[in-house]
């Protein structure tokens, strides 16, 4: 296509660090921005109380549950773009892209309607109490996402699409402007125009005044959080298909890629199932725990979703790291270069491990301010006490969860994704579920039982992955037999 430009980062050839640092910057700025999106949610639903916050920490359990599975199969096109480009076969790469985009559509539009019929029902099981203000918020929350749940994946696909190309700063500005638009709108959809804070930060109160007065409108509470991040993930699901399809950064799948493929679709199964089973474990481990943690009460509740939130800010870097070693290890796969590939694994572990001193010495100094920050009005000291816990506790093991997160990245790019399955599942459902129930019931720790056993978790799977990647067999995956017989023919 004319004027088409490729803005992908070379990592097959020449230095190693300089191409996975470029390409995993833009991946850990995405996330910190996707982090944004929850970030704002609780903050201005923090204005609410603990129960607003104890919702969203119900409704993101449920939801991770749906958007891990669509999630799954997206890894299958980063792998699967990755390989093929590797091995210069830019074709096979495309059409690949659109039979995912095909694929996880369908998926989402069948879990969109599922969730939303089950919400209550799922809510129940995780422990919510059904006469609770929290329940009512959290019902609301659930089903307004539940219903966007198509925008959510197709961003998702744009991101694990381009990233499989080797282009990541393309879903970063595009990032970048949905959550500029998110942060905008998140608190006037939330707390309307009577008393919202943002005025008076602004020193706005007059146009506040006459919006109130012209509209009458007093928020939509934590439902209003769910609308306004629909509303800006719908604009950049939108904007990023156009990308795709317009073929202005470089991969362009076609309208006839998009007519399902049987052996496509049989590989995309292949290699997205068991990372849609690893991430569904997972989800439900932490929807198990968040019902373990409910059995200490609603404050509990409140001070795990912001302790999910901070972890989710806190590892940041690992994630990133860990979908740039996709790439890396793809590709270089794809392109028979397999010490070249193990070496992309070490540096990025060597690199996470020397991160994550740094952010666990700051976590672990400045745990009560940087909880007090997600929490204010009735009930807030109890939850920051909690809270802050945790990264006192967890600091000092925040390498060794960074290093795993590496070495499945590893994992994941060769295509050997049952393997990252297994030892993703034995982090949360061997080593942290039982040992958080035993010290939460058990003990007099209480929640802060649940701390230490995470912290176990992060090294005990550390030192597993570790060990079996040395093993080296790893590397053994071929994912593409169509590729591999073009490339032969060639």
């Amino acid at each position: 296509m004319s004027g088409r430009e490729d803005r992908s980062v070379d990592v097959v050839d020449g230095e190693l660090f300089k191409p996975l640092v470029v390409l995993s910057a833009p991946i850990v700025m995405t996330m910190l921005l996707q982090v944004g999106y929850n970030l704002a949610d609780t903050y201005w639903v923090g204005r609410l109380g603990s129960d607003a916050v104890a919702a969203l920490s119900y409704s993101w359990s449920i939801v991770f549950l749906m958007v891990s599975v669509g999630g799954g199969f997206t890894v299958a096109g980063t792998v699967l773009v990755a390989q093929n480009k590797g091995a210069g076969q830019s074709n096979r790469s495309h059409h690949v892209a659109g039979q995912t985009i095909a694929f996880v559509t369908l998926l989402s539009l069948a879990f969109s309607v599922l969730g939303i019929a089950m919400t209550p029902t799922l809510l129940r099981w995780i422990g919510a109490d059904p006469s609770g203000d929290a329940f009512r918020y959290a019902v609301d929350y659930t089903r307004v996402v539940f219903a966007g749940l198509q925008f959510m994946f197709w961003f998702f696909i744009f991101n694990a699409l381009m990233r499989g190309w080797g282009d990541t700063r393309t879903p970063l500005y595009l990032m970048f402007g949905s959550v500029v638009l998110n942060v905008i709108i998140d608190p006037i959809f939330i707390l309307g125009f009577d008393g919202n804070p943002l005025f008076a930060m602004l020193g706005l109160e007059g146009l506040e005044a006459t919006l109130y007065a012209a509209t009458g409108f007093e928020g939509w509470s934590v439902m209003g959080a769910g609308v306004a991040t629909v509303l800006s993930r719908g604009l950049a699901a939108v904007v990023g298909l156009y990308i795709l399809f317009s073929g202005w950064a470089g991969l362009q799948p076609t309208l006839a890629d998009l007519r399902l493929k049987r052996d496509t679709v049989r590989k995309i199964v292949d290699i997205g199932l068991p990372t849609a089973g690893e991430q569904s474990f997972r989800s439900l481990g932490i929807t198990a725990l968040t019902a373990i943690v409910a059995i200490a009460g609603t404050d509990a509740v409140a001070a795990y979703g912001i302790v999910q939130r901070l972890a989710s800010l806190v590892f940041l870097p690992a994630i990133g790291l860990a979908r740039g070693t996709e790439t890396v290890v793809g590709q270089n796969l794809g392109a028979q270069q397999v010490e070249r590939a193990k070496r992309a694994v070490m540096m990025s572990a060597a690199m996470v491990t020397v991160v994550f001193l740094g952010v666990g010495a700051v976590a672990y100094t400045f745990a009560e301010p940087i909880t007090g920050v997600f929490v204010t009005g009735e009930g807030a000291a109890d939850v920051i006490d909690v809270g802050s816990a945790y990264l006192v506790i967890c600091a000092p093991a925040f390498a060794f969860l960074g290093v795993f997160q590496v070495v499945l990245g590893g994992f994941r790019g060769s295509g050997s994704t049952r393997t990252a399955m297994l030892l993703s599942m034995q982090e949360i459902w061997i080593y942290r579920i039982p040992l958080a129930y035993v010290l939460l019931v058990y003990t007099d720790l209480g929640v802060v039982g649940v701390w230490y056993a995470m912290a176990f978790s992060y090294v005990a799977s550390a030192l597993t992955t570790g060990g079996w990647f040395l093993r080296g067999t790893w590397t053994d995956s071929e994912v593409d037999e169509e590729r591999v017989a073009a490339a032969t023919a060639d």
